[in-house]
């Protein structure tokens, strides 16, 4: 976090000063899309993500522990900690624990209806004992939880130019295609912890199941009942950006282009899996770098002509032009100032 983002935050108290660069901390190490779109956004606004993110983060870190070897009891223990911890810290306002005391902060702040990290938690509490999930309405039970009320948690901090319950559907979507996304991305890595996230009955039209994954996972082979299972999965996918895509508009006009990157990134990873054949049993789709930075760059130009709107001082003729999408991404037109380009 920087000292600018701060102060603009007016963030003084040094504990707190401390607490909020934690979260960025967390945000930078483990969401590079995320991290990159969210710096596009006004600096006074980036700690309250960041410490949304950070808690979010600290809390799957937990139900992932794999690597140091922390037992199921161990895990929901610390689970159970961090719930005390995040109960007391909304109720007092504060917390010794410098990620909840930052979200605690932002809660306040921004007025954060509360059970949207009940929610959460109890989603959380849900990944160490389910393992997969029998239909799509069961896995977006959970989803509601783990992923949604995300959306509708960062609503008060974008802003919004229509009544905040007429965007709130379509934010909880775009929260939803974002796991989508990460869960046909990670479905290998996902396996491996013994969860399967897509659901049964999408797997089974087309005859996979478990043990059919498990094979191609160990044996690095291919087959084409999987190839088609994760292609329907990612057509799902795609159909839930579309219910997102109308609340772009919905949102402050300085916050859009954020959210419009994140957008495009995370489209722009379904877009890898599609050209690599799906094999994200095998390898992990990552965004060429290119791509990203040209994404990046016009996102910094919607910045700059928002910015130049809100002060009345864009120039006649200026603004985006509207440009051709490149094949397969979601959502409507990209736009653009002209002598840019976009790329996800």
């Amino acid at each position: 976090m920087t000292a600018r983002e701060l102060d603009a935050a007016g963030i003084t108290d040094p504990v707190l000063r401390d607490a909020y660069t934690r979260c960025r901390y967390l945000n930078a190490r483990h969401g590079r899309t995320y991290f990159l779109a969210t710096r596009l956004l006004p600096p006074a606004r980036r700690p309250a993500v960041h410490a949304l993110y950070g808690f979010a983060r600290w809390a799957d870190d937990i139900v992932d522990r794999l690597d140091d070897g922390a037992t199921p009891a161990e895990r929901r223990d610390a689970l159970l900690r961090l719930q005390r911890a995040l109960e007391t810290g909304l109720r007092q306002g504060h917390s010794p624990e410098p990620v909840v005391h930052a979200l605690a902060d932002t809660a306040a702040r921004y007025r954060i209806d509360h059970r949207h990290f009940t929610d959460f938690m109890a989603s959380m509490h849900d990944d160490l004992v389910v393992t997969d999930y029998a239909t799509y309405e069961e896995l977006r039970g959970y989803m509601h939880g783990s992923a949604a009320v995300i959306g509708l948690q960062m609503l008060p901090v974008l802003g919004t130019v229509v009544p905040r319950d007429l965007a709130a559907p379509h934010a909880a979507a775009l929260g939803i295609a974002f796991q989508l996304t990460n869960f046909l991305r990670d479905v290998g890595e996902d396996l491996d912890r013994g969860r399967i996230y897509l659901p049964a009955d999408l797997l089974g039209a087309h005859g996979v199941d478990r043990q059919l994954l498990r094979w191609s996972r160990d044996t690095g082979r291919r087959d084409r009942r999987i190839t088609a299972a994760l292609r329907d999965a990612e057509h799902l996918t795609r159909g839930v950006y579309r219910e997102a895509a109308p609340g772009l508009a919905m949102l402050d006009p300085v916050a859009r282009p954020c959210i419009r990157t994140a957008f495009v990134l995370y489209g722009a990873i379904l877009d890898t899996i599609a050209a690599e054949g799906h094999a994200v049993l095998h390898r992990r789709a990552v965004v060429p770098r290119r791509r990203r930075s040209a994404v990046a760059l016009d996102g910094l130009v919607r910045v700059a002509t928002a910015r130049l709107r809100a002060a009345g001082t864009l120039p006649p003729g200026g603004g985006p032009q509207r440009v051709r999408r490149p094949a397969g991404t979601p959502g409507k037109p990209l736009l653009r100032p002209v002598g840019t380009r976009e790329a996800g």
